[in-house]
Formats: C-alpha cells, structure tokens, sequence
C-alpha cells in the first residue's frame, strides 16, 4: 500500500465524518476495492500511460455511478492528480482505517479450501481470544499450496498452522540432524 493510497483514505474518511457519511463511504470502498481486485483489465487500464485521463474517467464514472458523490469526487481528483493507478489501494486503506476506527479487528484466514461455518466459528473465537476484542470480521483466502491447515493474520500477529509449514520444520529437523 503507498503513502499516498493511504493520504488520500485518511483525508476521505475524514471528509466523510464530518459529512456523516461514513457508512455510506465504507460500502463503496468495498465496491471499489472489491471490482478493482477482480477485474485485471480495469487495474491496467488505470496503469496504462496511454490510456488518456478523459477516457479513464469516463470509464471510472461508467462502472461506479451508483457510488456516493464523495467516491466520485475522489475519483475525479485523482484522475486530475493523475493518480488513478492508486483508487484501489485508496479504497482497501479507507476500509482498513474505517475498521480500524470503529475497533473491527480483520482476521487474515488462508487456507487450502473454502472455510465451512463451523469452522469459520472457532476461528472467530480464536481470534477474539487473542486480541480481547469482540468485533471481528475474516477475510478468507484459498492457497492449495498450504496443503492443508491454515495460516492466520490479525494486524502484526501470525499464527501458522499449516501443513506445508510443518513439513518445513521437520525437513530442516532432518537437516540438523544430519
């Protein structure tokens, strides 16, 4: 995330609290973060040094007309900025910091298939149990690689249990050994 994504967030969050806004802002951060993650064509097109800002406004402005004026101001201004390279690192540090002001931890899962709801349960608990607090929310990521287990991130805190790792352990058990 840049210094900049993370300027431009924090002075929205707060154009956005003295408007009282900021729910309203917070959904369309996550839509914004959310298309721009999904869509590759839409992160180089915003990259793209030849695409002219016009045209990448009109396409901003296109895709996300149903957001709140402060989105498409934000939009505009970094498009003017010539910044429209940063609108989803913007949109992912206003939901962090959102988060963050409202004492939302965000649990970080990875795991090697999708979560089921028992299991999404104990890792709630888990994580409430580690930070002390009570609102919490996961963010579930699927990396077959793991194998199997689960790796779990919450702010700098990393807890790794997963099998790709301990097999890492014991070959380098097996290293020493030798």
């Amino acid at each position: 995330m840049s210094r900049a994504a993370i300027r431009y967030a924090k002075a929205v969050l707060q154009f956005a609290n003295e408007s009282n806004t900021t729910e309203v802002v917070f959904g369309d951060m996550q839509s914004v973060h959310g298309t721009i993650s999904a869509s590759k064509e839409l992160r180089l097109m915003l990259k793209s040094p030849i695409i002219k800002a016009e045209d990448k406004k009109q396409a901003l402005v296109t895709i996300f007309k149903d957001q709140s004026d402060t989105t498409k101001g934000l939009i505009n201004l970094l498009i003017d900025n010539k910044r429209s390279d940063i609108l989803g690192g913007v949109a992912e540090s206003y939901v962090n910091l959102y988060n963050e002001s409202r004492g939302v931890k965000v649990a970080q899962v990875t795991t090697a298939v999708a979560l089921n709801a028992d299991l999404e349960g104990k890792v709630l608990a888990k994580v409430k149990e580690m930070t002390g607090s009570d609102s919490v929310t996961i963010e579930n990521t699927i990396d077959e690689s793991i194998i199997g287990g689960f790796i779990l991130r919450v702010g700098d805190l990393q807890y790794n249990a997963s099998i790709a790792n301990q097999l890492g352990n014991i070959k380098r058990e097996f290293s020493k050994s030798i």
